[in-house]
């Protein structure tokens, strides 16, 4: 399986045994989908890397493989959080107009773009999303909420459930929905040609431009994922770059790890995410740009 979407000079060993080779898949992708869960990346920021990288597999199969996997963490861990109360599903509805449109340009782009290129981008947009500031989450009050304002007339401030908080829960204001809805949908272009979710644009978008609590975004992010993904996913089945047998254990690792994201996430301290967010990310931005370079990919 793996020998047709990779280079047959590299990891022959692991590609000798397919038994093996799915299980080192599941594995990586259990961390991928955790790590998704826990940042609102959707762990296509691990999953593509892992494929390209440390298996071999050609970049537009990894990518296929990811939106699936995407999709997949997505339902599995959007439902905790909407369960939950931290999710906002009218943000949400909202702004994956904006993503759904970009996803379609972005999936038709990636078809037509050379590989390193391809790696080339995703380590950038890496890199910018670690080091891009982030608003600093008080935890205490929201700002002050402007009658004429989107969110206050479109219904769209919320409240999110905090164990420590005075009344056991946070109320919170959304500010500037156009900017953020601008960025949605670079994110959704990003998304369709990089198969990541764009959980890391998106994520930015709603905790710096929109306001929203950490939490809040990181949440609002995962349940956005997966209909992005589904709306590129499809130019990909029809390219023929989705390969059933490389996604099944991809599709598997990412859900079981995704469903205990969500459960930590909850007792999570913020800024232990943000850390971990930032840390992860940038190393993993700087390998795909290596590699893209290097032509290893």
């Amino acid at each position: 399986m793996a020998g047709s979407l990779a280079d047959p000079k590299r990891h022959t060993d692991i590609r000798m045994n397919n038994a093996l080779f799915s299980v080192l898949l599941f594995a990586g992708s259990l961390l991928a989908g955790l790590l998704g869960a826990l940042t609102g990346l959707g762990g296509g920021v691990v999953i593509i890397p892992l494929l390209t990288i440390v298996f071999g597999v050609d970049i537009r199969y990894a990518i296929g493989a990811s939106l699936i996997a995407v999709i997949a963490c997505s339902s599995g861990s959007a439902g905790a959080y909407v369960r939950d109360g931290f999710s906002n599903i009218r943000i949400g509805l909202l702004l994956e107009i904006a993503t759904c449109l970009g996803a379609l340009g972005g999936a038709a782009l990636a078809t037509r773009m050379p590989a390193a290129g391809l790696a080339i981008l995703f380590g950038c947009v890496l890199l910018f999303s670690a080091l891009a500031p982030s608003q600093k989450e008080t935890g205490t009050s929201a700002a002050p909420c402007k009658p004429n304002s989107f969110g206050a007339r479109w219904g769209l401030n919320g409240t999110y459930p905090e164990p420590n908080a005075t009344q056991g829960c946070i109320r919170y204001n959304v500010q500037r929905v156009p900017l953020g809805f601008g960025i949605m949908g670079v994110a959704g272009l990003l998304s369709g040609m990089l198969g990541i979710g764009s959980g890391a644009v998106k994520v930015m978008a709603l905790d710096l431009a929109m306001g929203l609590p950490f939490k809040v975004s990181t949440t609002t992010s995962n349940f956005m994922i997966g209909v992005t993904a589904a709306a590129s996913a499809g130019v990909y089945l029809h390219r023929g770059y989705i390969d059933p047998a490389l996604v099944m254990p991809v599709m598997l690792g990412t859900v079981a790890g995704s469903l205990g994201g969500a459960r930590l996430l909850i007792k999570a301290n913020s800024d232990s995410l943000r850390k971990l967010f930032r840390v992860v990310i940038f190393a993993l931005g700087v390998e795909m740009i290596y590699s893209g370079i290097r032509g290893r990919i």
